[in-house]
């Protein structure tokens, strides 16, 4: 079973491209999808264990039909070294969020404090009338949170987008 919430022939596909880490290669990339009409629910892009090499995780909602198109033009660029689509195998996808959450008295401080308990978040900074919190984990976990913290006050928010890594023993030899 997999680590998301994403059906396996539904609409949501999570995609990871490894490219050469090159300048102007996220800008083709994203123009693929735009160019049909595409989406990009989320995106994150980042170095590999190889500083030539980026990995892009892109969470994208569309027809399978469709989605093979970009698929197949995406492996005609040059920077392009791989795509995978995740979404058919077993893979791990976390999303990290960095909230701060207003706690201008001590009750709500308290409060907050046992959500990120629960939650298993951690406090990165404290403010006289605010919490920053980093949340790591599925976004199912995530959303959660956030809709928990609504309640206190939410000052400020901002989300990675999803990261996904097959596990190891689903990889294709």
């Amino acid at each position: 079973m997999t680590e998301n919430n994403n059906e396996k022939e539904g609409l949501s596909h999570i995609i990871v491209i490894t490219v050469e880490n090159k300048a102007g290669v996220l800008a083709r990339i994203a123009g693929l999808f735009s160019a049909r009409g595409y989406n990009i629910d989320s995106l994150c892009v980042s170095e590999t264990e190889d500083p030539n090499v980026s990995k892009m995780t892109l969470t994208v909602k569309g027809d399978r039909r469709i989605l093979e198109q970009i698929y197949k033009q995406l492996n005609k660029l040059i920077d392009v070294i791989k795509v995978t689509d995740l979404t058919e195998g077993d893979f791990i996808d976390r999303e990290l969020v960095l909230v701060k959450v207003k706690t201008p008295t001590p009750a709500a401080r308290q409060e907050v404090m046992q959500l990120v308990d629960v939650f298993r978040a951690k406090v990165v900074d404290i403010g006289k009338q605010s919490l920053t919190l980093e949340i790591v984990g599925k976004t199912s976990k995530i959303d959660a949170m956030i809709e928990m913290l609504k309640g206190y006050g939410i000052k400020e928010l901002i989300r990675t987008g999803k990261v996904a890594i097959a596990r190891e023993y689903n990889q294709k030899k």
